[in-house]
């Protein structure tokens, strides 16, 4: 039986090469999961995505790497713990609904999940996968509010369980814990040539 732990989950902010750091971060995280891992980057104008089953180093070559341009992103590595093992459940989901182009990547376990998923399906939500983080991103988009960060405000307030989530939008990333904090989520600060700051949250100080 192979070896797992946790998922894991990667942030990068205001790098020129935020993909290839989210991959490095990726790497080093690979003991947090190994069904499937993925990236989701934006350049300010397009989120791109690149998820798949198997090991992050299979996963991502340097083409793919470099097809993936811009100072934001985020990573998942996948252990399920809550939905099947399948390439539909790999992260980050992305999607574009009436908050922008949005990708989340999610560790930890909703304990209302279920209760949540069937509250929106009977409101019309139509699920693509088995996932509790596809829930996140249903109360997201049926949200009132305007604002993403106070969509997801409000979205976070309606859960139950032990996450952190980190979520990408075409000009920002997001990052959340649970108000317990019992899923890691470290922040470093990186100092980039000419003064600039870059900003990376990860499972683990990896």
């Amino acid at each position: 039986m192979p070896f797992r732990d946790e998922c894991g989950v990667v942030a990068v902010y205001g790098h020129p090469e935020a993909a290839n750091l989210a991959y490095l971060a990726l790497y080093a995280l690979q003991h947090r999961g190994q069904e499937s891992a993925g990236i989701a980057t934006s350049d300010g104008r397009e989120v791109r995505c690149c998820k798949r089953m198997g090991y992050v180093a299979d996963i991502f070559t340097p083409e793919q790497i470099a097809a993936m341009p811009g100072e934001l992103a985020i990573g998942h590595t996948r252990y399920s713990t809550a939905g099947e093992s399948s390439a539909v459940n790999a992260q980050p989901f992305a999607v574009v609904c009436n908050k922008g182009h949005i990708a989340v990547a999610h560790n930890g376990n909703l304990t209302n999940g279920a209760l949540l998923r069937r509250q929106l399906e009977r409101e019309g939500s139509i699920f693509q996968a088995s996932s509790d983080t596809e829930v996140v991103l249903h109360l997201v988009a049926r949200s009132r509010e305007r604002d993403l960060a106070a969509a997801l405000r409000e979205a976070l307030l309606e859960l139950q369980g032990a996450f952190s989530m980190v979520f990408l939008a075409q000009d920002r990333i997001i990052v959340a814990r649970d108000p317990c904090g019992f899923r890691p989520l470290a922040m470093a600060q990186m100092e980039l040539s000419g003064g600039r700051k870059c900003y990376v949250f990860a499972s683990e100080t990896c």
